[in-house]
Formats: structure tokens, C-alpha cells, sequence
């Protein structure tokens, strides 16, 4: 990656000028560059700005730093400021179009590595909610990249089919049956109130079992959780029950005695305890409680043990708001059971807007939208491509009435309007092509060199970086913005330039920058799980 050579250029200037070594940053860069990097200031020997001016002249001497940059400037308080060259543009789009689907995929070091990534895993007491739709894109898409680039990885949905939950839903149902006495704490939709109604005979046998009652509910609930995942295109490699694959196979008695091992419990007040203190947490926490009752605790770290023994390095955990006193606790169990490499994400509250109003929710009163109205009002691809665009740990606003209009306003629709105008072009110049008997495959880009040109190739350049940021700061809103931008600047190219009816070798070189944009597009689309139409 371009990003990549001029790291390493600006690392061996700076161990040539000050034997030292630093850890800077080259981001990309806007009109005052295409690249720019903070070492000199990072540097903190002397003026930054004299630091630079050094630096910048140690890298002329640099022959394969000449190759990519044709510019280098200074700027207070100390930043430097690179412009890329034509060749290096073009040459990247000659990869683009050598490789197609293929371009910007790397191998990593160990393809034996593989990543579990859990999201949405949500108890199967209802309908999905919007805070579950949010971590079910996001661990998707971030599945996609790691694949892309070259993980093995598992998408899992961890279902919490046993347990006080489970024994609510039940209660909940016999209270919407008549049988028992209504509470504070049970669940209040109308979904259980309709289920109890379609199956009133289930409800009055099992009046005296309600964990039994709620299983069956669950089995249920679930079974509309698997239809609203597919209509959203969210893909899942495993299932896993917490029931059936965890308590059933004893995991949760392995991962027991594996803390008993370590000398890592204690007992205290008729319960048992683990020393999560001792890897930072607040405060112990309990794994059985005094009628030796394992907790959920305990459970998921048997989950992470039966995940470890099918072999996963790694685990990623996308989590909904109100999750962050879990962190440390489950950071200390996934690690003392095995995991090497465990990281939590977690996704922060949003507000459903419409007509500049919030629309109240909440799942325990029955008052929400399910994730399933809202694929259906506004469609999978505006769903999906609205929660991307935000980074998890911000809190968003989901404009319902923007995500409904089909014109430039709306983020998916402008992105993959970009798309189909590049199709259009491809479609048009091979009638011309057939007509006429255009050689279009005889191009040479070194041709391409208006500013529209210019900008458009930059950006396909960035695709690859795109792809690195986002898989290694688990943030797929970088894709999205990506083609975002990438889209800005095709539409800017397609209104500014001739393509079709200007001289065909200006034409040939153009139409071979819009195939490699198609491509950029075709991959970025295939990344993001939204659709490529043909017209719009």
C-alpha cells in the first residue's frame, strides 16, 4: 500500500537523521496533500517545523521516495505534506484492472488464524430490536473484511436458550393467559400476548412448568429472529444453544474446575467467587450462587472454553449499550479459559427519528420498532448502509423519513447511483464499440491527467488502505464512508468529463478508469452485503 512505502521511507530518513525510532502517523490527506504525517512533530527533538525541513530533504535522497512523490511541503506547527505523482496513480489503476475482485485482498503471516466474531446474540424472548440490528450489520461486514483479507472466521449467534429469561417468558405468557398474576418484570408486548393466544393448550399444560413454557415460546421467537436475519442479508456460520452445547456437553463444569485449577475462586457468603480483580475488574464476581445455581457468568465462560477447543485464536464480541461494566470480567474468563486474543465492541444507544421527532422505545414495556419493520420500511440496503456509516461507539440518530427517499439525499442511494451511471457508460461505449470497431482495450492512462482524473484515481488508490484501516480497527464505517467519497467523486468526474464522444484514445483511457471504478464499486458493495443495481 502506497500508505505503507511512505511510512517506511519516513521511518528510515528519521533512524538516518536521529537514530530513533517513532511511532507516527501518515493519514490521508485532503488539498493540502495527498498524504500528510505528523513524525516531526511526533519527533520532539527540536523546532518540528526545522525537523520537517530535514526529513523532507533526507527523503529526496531517496530514489524509490521520488518514484511515488512528486511534492513535499512543509506546514506549522510541523506536518509533512506529500503529493503523489501521475505514474504512481496510473499504475495503481493498471492493478486495479489486473486484479479486479482480487485487488486489495493481502495474505496474512498464519492462514491457520481464525476469528470467531459473536454479534447480535440476542435472548429469544421477542422480536429484534434497532440496537440489534446495529451489531448484527457491523459484525457482518467486519467478517467480510477479515475474510477479505485472508482470516478464517466464524460468524456466531450465541442463543441464551436457558436461564431466568427464558423463565420470564414463560411467566409472561401464563400471566397474558390468565393463569397467573401479571408483574412488574415480565415482558408486555403484544407478541406475548399473541403467541399466548395462538397457543393457549401449550400455555395450560405447562401452567405449572413455566421455564418449559418459555423454552417453547424461545423456539418460536427464535425461528422469526432466523427469517429477519435473512431478510436482512446477515449471514451466520453457527448457532450455537447455550442449553444444548454448553450446559448439555458440561462446558460449564469444565470451565469450573479450570478456574478451581488456577486458585482462582473463593467461597464467600454460601457462594462461589472469581478473583476477576486480579485482571482488573472492580470488583470478584460470583459463578455459583448459594443453592449452587451457576450463573450467566460461568456460562459464557464455558462458551468461551467450547469455543477454544474448536480451535479459534481469537474472539470478537459486538455488544448492545449498557454493556461496558461486562468487559473486564469477560476479558478475564475468555483469557484463563484459553483465548489468546479477545476483544468486546461495544455498539452505543440510537434514536429512531421521524419528521424531526424521536419515536420512543421500549422492548420490556412492548413499545418498539423491531428491527423487521424497519428492513421493511426503508429496506435492507438504506437499513444496513445508515447503521455503517456510524462508528460504534457513537450514538446515532436513524432518520427514518431520509432513509425512505430514493434521490441524491439519501447516503445508499447516492452511492449506488455512482454505480450504475459507471454501468451505464461500460454498456453504452460497447454499443459505440460494436458500431464503430474501437479498439477501447488500447489505452494508455498516462493521458489521464485532469483534475477529475487525478481525483478519482487517488481515491481507487486508497481502496486498499480502506480495507486495512477498517479490518484493523474492527470499523467498518471506514468502508462505508469510503464509498461515500468515492462516490462524490465519480459523480464530480461523470458531470465534468467527456467520455463517450471524446477522441478515442482519450476515451479508451477514460472508459478503462471507469471499468476499474466498477470494479472498486462490485467490491466495495460485495464488503458492505448491499445490493449492485443495474438501473435506477
Amino acid at each position: 500500500m502506497i500508505r505503507d512505502i511512505l511510512r517506511q521511507e519516513i521511518k528510515k530518513a528519521i533512524e538516518k537523521l536521529y537514530q530513533k525510532e517513532i511511532d507516527f502517523d501518515v493519514l490521508a490527506g485532503d488539498k493540502f496533500g495527498d498524504y500528510a504525517s505528523n513524525a516531526p512533530m511526533v519527533l520532539k527533538i527540536g523546532n518540528p517545523v526545522e525537523a520537517a525541513e530535514k526529513i523532507a530533504e533526507e527523503l529526496k535522497q531517496s530514489e524509490k521516495f521520488n518514484q511515488y512523490v512528486k511534492k513535499t511541503e512543509i506546514a506549522s506547527p510541523g506536518f509533512l505534506n506529500f503529493w503523489l505523482s501521475e505514474k504512481i496513480l496510473q499504475d495503481e489503476l493498471k492493478e486495479i484492472l489486473k486484479k479486479k475482485q482480487n485487488y486489495g485482498k493481502f495474505q496474512i503471516t498464519n492462514s491457520k488464524f481464525k476469528i470467531q466474531i459473536e454479534f447480535i446474540s440476542a435472548n429469544p424472548t421477542g422480536p429484534l430490536t434497532l440496537a440489534n440490528g446495529r451489531g448484527g450489520f457491523m459484525g457482518d461486514v467486519l467478517a467480510n473484511i477479515l475474510e477479505f483479507q485472508g482470516y478464517k472466521v466464524e460468524r456466531e449467534y450465541y442463543v441464551n436458550d436457558i436461564g431466568n429469561q427464558i423463565l420470564t417468558l414463560g411467566k409472561s405468557i401464563l400471566a397474558a393467559s390468565g393463569l397467573i398474576k401479571n408483574e412488574e418484570n415480565f415482558y408486555k408486548g403484544d407478541y406475548v400476548k399473541e403467541w399466548a393466544k395462538k397457543h393457549k393448550a401449550i400455555a395450560e399444560k405447562n401452567r405449572n412448568n413455566p421455564l418449559k413454557l418459555g423454552q417453547s415460546a424461545a423456539a418460536d421467537f427464535l425461528k422469526e429472529i432466523k427469517s429477519v436475519v435473512k431478510k436482512a442479508k446477515i449471514n451466520f456460520d453457527r448457532w450455537t444453544s447455550e442449553n444444548r452445547h454448553i450446559h448439555k456437553k458440561s462446558f460449564v463444569k469444565k470451565a469450573l474446575a479450570i478456574f478451581k485449577k488456577a486458585g482462582l475462586t473463593y467461597e464467600k457468603d454460601g457462594a462461589l467467587w472469581l478473583k476477576t480483580t486480579d485482571f482488573g475488574d472492580e470488583k470478584d464476581r460470583v459463578l455459583t450462587t448459594q443453592d449452587n445455581f451457576p450463573t450467566y457468568f460461568l456460562a459464557d465462560a464455558g462458551h468461551f472454553l467450547e469455543t477454544k477447543l474448536r480451535g479459534f485464536n481469537s474472539k470478537i464480541m459486538i455488544l448492545g449499550p449498557d454493556h461496558h461494566g461486562y468487559i473486564k470480567r469477560a476479558a478475564a474468563a475468555a483469557k484463563i479459559m484459553g483465548i489468546k486474543n479477545f476483544e468486546m465492541i461495544i455498539t452505543q444507544a440510537m434514536r429512531l427519528v421521524s419528521k424531526g421527532e424521536e419515536i420512543k422505545m421500549s422492548k420490556r414495556s412492548g413499545e418498539f420498532v423491531t428491527f423487521e419493520k424497519l428492513i421493511k420500511e426503508a429496506g435492507a440496503d438504506a437499513a444496513r448502509f445508515f447503521f455503517l456509516t456510524h462508528s460504534a461507539e457513537t450514538h446515532m440518530d436513524f432518520d427514518l423519513d431520509l432513509a425512505k427517499e430514493r434521490s441524491m439525499k439519501n447516503p445508499v442511494y447516492y452511492v449506488q447511483y455512482a454505480a450504475v451511471r459507471a454501468q451505464s457508460i461500460i454498456k453504452k461505449s460497447k454499443i459505440k464499440n460494436q458500431k464503430s470497431k474501437l479498439q477501447f482495450k488500447n489505452f494508455k492512462l498516462d493521458i489521464l491527467n485532469t483534475k477529475e482524473d487525478l481525483n478519482l484515481m487517488r481515491q481507487l488508490a486508497r481502496f486498499s488502505e480502506a480495507i486495512g484501516e477498517a479490518g484493523e480497527k474492527r470499523q467498518p464505517q471506514i468502508l462505508a464512508r469510503f464509498a461515500l467519497d468515492l462516490a462524490r467523486e465519480f459523480h464530480n468526474f461523470y458531470e465534468k468529463e467527456r467520455i463517450i464522444n471524446e477522441e478515442k484514445n482519450i476515451m479508451a483511457a477514460r472508459l478503462a478508469l471507469i471499468q476499474a471504478t466498477l470494479t472498486i464499486f462490485k467490491n466495495l458493495f460485495n464488503l458492505l452485503g448491499i445490493n449492485m443495481p443495474r438501473k435506477m
